[in-house]
């Protein structure tokens, strides 16, 4: 107990930058803090904390400190909140990550609403396009879009997720509709910049050995002309992901816009600029509104999975699992992709 009171006070001290408004939450003297502090790097043979007069700052080896403290007190008060009850009331801290774009429309607001259900929860939010380590970064589950590697993660699908050809009727009205993948080279398509992710190109599902798949001695695709601008047609790769008589193909369109932020892609493609590969996610409701239309519907190449995902653990907190039944719920509701 001593070791937790003297890690408490050099949480509250270092957050706060000063003993004294350390002491004053804690209703002790300033001096008992300065004790618990001199006694803790004493004990730790290292110096956390720079004092003077006028203000107190973390040395390296005190941040580093820090930032453990803080993990181990929030998982204390939700190992005692996940017991509380009996075990059947949830409660603590629930520390979650999601892609950016995917995080803001259908995580964000969802959690209001699941804060309502469960009063004793607390939660935030940690919105990263990265692939986070959630054990070292001390996170409870993320939600994932796209089929997930191996890994020592446990993962429970949320919903289904479609790649969708999408333009502004127009863009259509004004260039004509593409009847086939392989004629994306004459249109301006909005894609991600080089080097973003998505790095294999746009995927379509075709008949094996149907004009759109690379042919040899035809790097730049069947059906494509070899006088075609590089920007609108990079070649295609294929893979076996269909299965049957169909094939995947990979394909990498271009135009004189694009972007590494898909949000951005979005918006041009709703203001008539061009035809983008977008989620069912994000596009569902503009398709239903009639603001975007879908092209090459009959190419679409099979849907990946909606996740959430959590480090292996005998006992799972109650909080994420109520969690992880929360979005599934939300998810799995009629229309709500379409009007969310």
């Amino acid at each position: 107990m001593d070791k937790l009171k003297a890690m408490e006070s050099f949480v509250s001290v270092a957050t706060r930058g000063s003993l004294t408004a350390a002491a004053q939450a804690e209703g002790v003297a300033p001096a008992i803090m300065g004790r618990r502090l001199d006694a803790l790097e004493q004990r730790l043979g290292v110096r956390l904390l720079v004092r003077t007069t006028r203000r107190i700052t973390l040395t390296p080896e005190g941040g580093a400190y820090l930032d453990d403290c803080q993990r181990l007190l929030i998982d204390l008060a939700n190992a005692e909140a996940s017991v509380s009850a009996g075990g059947v009331k949830a409660g603590g801290h629930l520390r979650i990550t999601a892609p950016a774009g995917f995080g803001r429309r259908h995580v964000a607001p969802l959690m209001p609403r699941f804060l309502a259900l469960h009063a004793d929860v607390s939660m935030s939010l940690n919105l990263n396009d990265r692939v986070i380590d959630l054990t070292a970064e001390g996170l409870d589950c993320a939600v994932r879009v796209g089929d997930l590697p191996d890994s020592s993660l446990v993962g429970v699908r949320l919903a289904e997720n479609q790649r969708r050809c999408v333009a502004a009727p127009g863009y259509l009205q004004r260039h004509g509709t593409p009847r086939h993948p392989n004629e994306l080279s004459r249109f301006d398509c909005l894609a991600l910049s080089s080097g973003a992710a998505q790095s294999r190109g746009w995927a379509f599902r075709v008949p094996r050995n149907a004009p759109g798949r690379q042919q040899e001695g035809d790097p730049t695709g069947a059906g494509v002309p070899r006088n075609a601008p590089r920007r609108q047609q990079e070649g295609v790769l294929t893979d076996a992901a269909a299965g049957g008589d169909d094939e995947v193909i990979h394909l990498k369109p271009g135009g004189p816009l694009d972007c590494t932020d898909g949000e951005v892609l979005h918006d041009w493609c709703l203001a008539g600029h061009g035809i983008a590969w977008r989620s069912s996610w994000e596009v569902a409701s503009d398709l239903a509104s009639g603001r975007l239309v879908e092209v090459l519907a009959e190419f679409a190449a099979p849907p990946n999975g909606i996740y959430a995902v959590f480090p292996q653990r005998r006992h799972l907190p109650l909080r994420v699992r109520l969690w992880i039944d929360f979005l599934k719920q939300s998810y799995g509701e009629s229309g709500y992709w379409q009007a969310a």
